[in-house]
């Protein structure tokens, strides 16, 4: 009760704030009675959609549609709030300074001044573009990114040897057949030798899947298959189930799905990928996490394997690569990972800069990381989860081309 009150109070706070802007920057009533009011039905929105969330079902396309309006409305308050703060620390500042002096005839604060609101909501007036640019064309802004990456030890058929990997499909978030579509026809563009899906296929229940099943399906089998590991949302760890018996269902239903859309899964083993008389291994293991589900063991799926075969391996969690991984003896040359999603927000110029919040939580996010030879890509994810949107880091399909050799300086 007490997180409701604390809520509600500093939405109460940021909406005075926002409103003060408002009031200065027009004094046409109607207008600020049509913002009090839109502002008001909002918040009573919100309030409402957050007392429906069930734990039973979890995330779901109201719970997406009011954290894409929590987001879209009070970051730039919060923007207006700063500034306006800022404002009126000057103002009692010069108030103070006014009665030192005895200056009695003018009042203790000064007015608002017209240009700080006017720039409080042009600064607002960013944020709250580029959070409607993601939530209606952001999600779905795919790009292929594509690395070159040599290797000394790389068996000389596998010269040239190009992999593309998807991850975080999440297909309980979608809402746009056409625009799926067109990504799965991104992907078969490509014409790799192998496609690796890094896991999280749903939200959290394996119906959400179902309606997407034509479509990816359609995703070509190259030469060398269609391989696929779980994530996190894969287990149905975040919602409260009815038994154990059904959460245990869903998780097989969830295996299941791979199979439906012709990806052979991966449980904590491994295949060898021949060319010529020549193998290099795949490894796939279950999710590991740091601070998530350890259901992945990378000792079992690399039994039989030796130190010097070429391998390449598929870990949901990037924080796998950085515990377990990079310093490992069996050597794993290339690791494929997703998870972070870049946190779906950030800026990037490629080649030049590079930011997300989510890099003060994973030292590995986004795109591709070198320990000692051994490289790890963090793929920024094909869907998204909890903030209907992207802006700045897009939805990714990556394509990784194998060279034998060293790296050009």
């Amino acid at each position: 009760m007490l997180r409701w009150i604390l809520f509600i109070v500093f939405m109460l706070l940021v909406e005075i704030y926002a409103f003060q802007a408002i009031r200065t920057i027009t004094k046409i009533k109607w207008v600020q009675y049509t913002y009090l009011i839109v502002s008001l039905l909002i918040i009573i929105y919100i309030i409402y959609a957050f007392t429906q969330f069930d734990r039973s079902v979890g995330q779901n396309k109201m719970t997406l549609f009011t954290f894409g309006l929590l987001l879209i409305t009070y970051i730039p308050k919060l923007i207006i709030l700063l500034v306006m703060f800022g404002e009126d620390i000057t103002r009692v500042i010069t108030g103070c300074i006014r009665a030192f002096l005895g200056n009695s005839d003018q009042s203790f604060l000064p007015e608002r001044r017209k240009f700080v609101s006017q720039a409080a909501l042009g600064l607002a007036a960013i944020p709250f573009l580029s959070l409607l640019y993601g939530m209606t064309k952001g999600k779905y802004n795919f790009k292929v990114r594509k690395e070159t990456l040599y290797f000394s030890d790389l068996p000389e058929n596998f010269d040239g040897f190009t992999i593309t990997q998807i991850s975080d499909i999440h297909s309980g978030s979608f809402d746009d057949p056409e625009e799926i579509a067109h990504a799965v026809g991104l992907i078969n563009e490509q014409h790799s030798d192998i496609v690796l899906f890094t896991g999280d296929i749903v939200n959290t229940h394996a119906e959400e899947m179902y309606k997407w099943i034509d479509t990816f399906k359609k995703i070509e089998t190259p030469a060398f298959g269609k391989y696929s590991v779980l994530g996190n949302h894969d287990y149905g760890e975040y919602v409260n189930w009815p038994s154990q018996a059904e959460k245990n269902k869903n998780f097989e239903d969830i295996k299941g799905l791979h199979k439906q859309i012709d990806f052979k899964l991966l449980l904590n083993e491994h295949i060898k990928l021949e060319k010529g008389g020549q193998e290099i291994a795949l490894v796939g293991v279950e999710n590991w996490g740091h601070n998530f589900k350890k259901a992945g063991d990378l000792g079992k799926a690399s039994e039989g394997l030796k130190t010097e075969d070429f391998k390449i391996l598929m870990s949901h969690d990037p924080s796998h690569w950085e515990y377990e991984v990079k310093n490992n003896a069996t050597n794993y040359h290339l690791t494929l990972s997703g998870h972070t999603h870049g946190l779906q927000f950030g800026i990037e110029i490629p080649g030049f800069f590079k930011w997300s919040p989510v890099q003060y939580v994973y030292k590995q996010w986004a795109g591709l990381y070198e320990n000692l030879g051994r490289y790890i890509y963090v793929n920024r994810g094909f869907g998204f989860h909890a903030y209907p949107g992207r802006v700045g880091i897009w939805p990714e399909i990556t394509v990784i081309e194998l060279k034998k050799g060293q790296k050009a300086a």
